[in-house]
């Protein structure tokens, strides 16, 4: 994934990795950051906690921020203007109805079958009531509204950068607020693909690749 977005690993991050089917709240993204010209990989928490926030535990609530608000809400303001980030992943999960059948986890990728990148911000957090506390680096993704794609599955869904935006995202240097947000809208028609699958996706407990199996829901009739 570090290749694919031309980045470095920070320090501490095994190249290897372990490879997750069904990450969730509270568990570990990783993220593209770009420093001038150097852009590197680092690993956070996915919930963002604000530097002011008094505890940690915030962080349950800020998985996502809807792009409609983000320059403006206090928990990612500050973050939207400084501290962008690309996530790659292999795709997401939405739980939704497709027609008439019943309500089931669907599994979004690209239809080009390469991995996608979602629009992110990230933060650092410390307790300042303890000495020397330990850095909690965090991280949320953007949602818009649902392009074409999600066929009607959900009411939201990830912001997904293409290659070629990356760098108009990342470079705060280079690239103003404006222009930046300008990114954060609903993929384009045929950029992604989905299936249905089993309904396992809902405990982070089951994370393999027969998660992401293709799974025909029953007929509600």
């Amino acid at each position: 994934m570090a290749r694919l977005l031309d980045a470095v690993l920070a320090s501490g991050i095994d190249p290897d990795g372990v490879p997750s089917w069904n990450l969730g709240p509270m568990r570990t993204l990783f993220g593209v950051t770009q420093l001038d010209e150097t852009r590197t990989m680092h690993d956070f928490r996915w919930g963002l906690v604000p530097s002011w926030s008094k505890d940690p535990s915030m962080g349950n609530l800020t998985i996502n921020a809807r792009c409609e608000t983000v320059a403006e809400k206090p928990s990612f303001r500050e973050a939207f203007i400084k501290r962008p980030c690309a996530i790659p992943v292999d795709g997401f999960f939405e739980w939704g109805h497709l027609g008439n059948s019943p309500k089931q986890p669907h599994y979004f990728t690209r239809r080009d079958g390469e991995p996608m990148v979602f629009a992110g911000l990230y933060e650092y957090w410390t307790d300042t009531s303890i000495p020397n506390s330990p850095v909690l680096a965090t991280c949320t993704v953007i949602t818009t509204e649902p392009g074409v794609d999600i066929d009607g599955i959900h009411d939201r869904q990830p912001v997904v950068l293409e290659l070629d935006s990356v760098e108009q995202w990342i470079n705060t240097n280079k690239y103003s607020p404006q222009q930046r947000y300008e990114l954060l809208k609903p993929s384009q028609k045929g950029i992604l693909t989905h299936v249905g699958v089993g309904k396992d996706v809902g405990s982070i407990y089951n994370d393999g690749p027969e998660i992401i199996t293709p799974e025909q829901p029953n007929s509600l009739f």
